[in-house]
């Protein structure tokens, strides 16, 4: 397999997620503003989308998104219980962090990135969207060590990825106890300290 990735990206996420299982794949860095790979080659060849992650099978096929390439890597090996098994009411949980995740906390970021996006709407993002968000998720690791429970699994390594955007634009998870706690928790991972290493963070 080959992951395509920008170190500190989104597609972290799935670097991290394919060391907690035990899987192997070539790192191919890209490039955004090119959409070259670190090799020259062109990106938008591998995904026409042009954003990271992209996952390329041994078979061939490349699947994108990174709430789908997880679940695909955390299935390959279900003993690693990253994700529940399909099917069941805790996978559904699963995809609901998920599409919480990527809808309303890692795309809120969005704006905090664009040189375009005009700063009066940077202040509301900072000030009032993504502290509503931080707020529900902060709750909803009150008594857990993890988004799912006891288990950690790839929403984990997702919301890790996002979280860790915030002091690089301008924004303290000192109000949150629980967040720099959850981080620290997930930081302190060998999988994770391995895929930071990795990427140069």
């Amino acid at each position: 397999m080959k992951l395509y990735i920008k170190p500190g990206a989104c597609s972290l996420s799935p670097h991290i997620v394919m060391l907690e299982a035990g899987l192997r794949a070539e790192i191919v860095e890209v490039d955004l503003a090119t959409k070259k790979t670190k090799d020259g080659g062109d990106y938008r060849a591998v995904n026409p989308k042009g954003s990271v992650p992209a996952l390329v099978l041994d078979d061939g096929q490349v699947v994108t998104e990174g709430a789908v390439i997880v679940q695909y890597l955390a299935d390959q090996a279900p003993a690693s219980k990253l994700a529940p098994a399909a099917g069941t009411i805790e996978r559904y949980r699963l995809q609901e962090w998920l599409n919480y995740i990527g809808t309303e906390v890692h795309k809120t970021f969005s704006p905090l990135f664009n040189p375009a996006c005009p700063e009066e709407w940077k202040r509301v993002v900072r000030e009032t969207l993504l502290p509503a968000r931080f707020d529900l998720v902060s709750q909803s690791l009150a008594g857990k060590d993890w988004l799912m429970g006891a288990t950690f699994t790839v929403a984990d390594a997702y919301l890790f990825t996002v979280l860790g955007w915030a002091p690089r634009v301008g924004i303290a998870l000192d109000r949150w106890p629980a967040l720099t706690a959850y981080r620290a928790r997930v930081a302190a991972r060998p999988a994770v300290q391995a895929a930071l290493k990795a990427e140069g963070l």
